[in-house]
């Protein structure tokens, strides 16, 4: 695996995954600045999270970007990314095991499959504990996928 290309990928989705939680908070921020440009950033997220406001967390004011759950989830991937030299991401070019993957999804999949069917109600304060454990595993895929992609492209005649 070339070097050169993993520290590009890891320093971009490094600076994206700071820009993108600063992009959570910043919708906020504008609303209680009574700045309309706050709808961009509330509908930049749309697409990705529901946003019902009982299940975000406030800031300024008013509800974040996305809700507890996706809050953990890119805090996780935040975490993640930064951890991802120091777990030797850069010495090795396989992704983490499939046990692993599948222990570290197992509690988000089932709070999610609990809320969604109504067998429960979690706290905002354990979705976002669930989403950033499952945020935390992602990087160790995304780099490495983009990593290998970037690769891939690059030897292409």
């Amino acid at each position: 695996m070339n070097k050169k290309i993993i520290l590009i990928v890891y320093l971009s989705t490094l600076a994206g995954i700071i820009l993108w939680l600063a992009a959570i908070f910043l919708a906020p921020f504008l609303k209680s600045q009574s700045l309309t440009l706050n709808v961009v950033f509330y509908a930049l997220f749309a697409p990705v999270c529901h946003q019902i406001p009982s299940r975000s967390f406030s800031c300024f004011g008013f509800p974040l970007a996305v809700c507890g759950r996706c809050s953990g989830i890119y805090f996780g991937f935040l975490a993640g990314t930064v951890l991802y030299p120091f777990l030797g991401g850069f010495s090795r070019s396989t992704l983490p095991r499939t046990k692993t993957f599948i222990l570290l999804s197992m509690p988000i999949a089932l709070d999610t499959l609990g809320n969604f069917f109504g067998l429960w109600t979690t706290s905002n304060q354990v979705r976002f504990l669930i989403g950033l454990i499952w945020g935390a595993l992602l990087p160790f895929y995304f780099i490495l996928g983009i990593t290998d992609l970037a690769t891939k492209l690059r030897k292409k005649p």
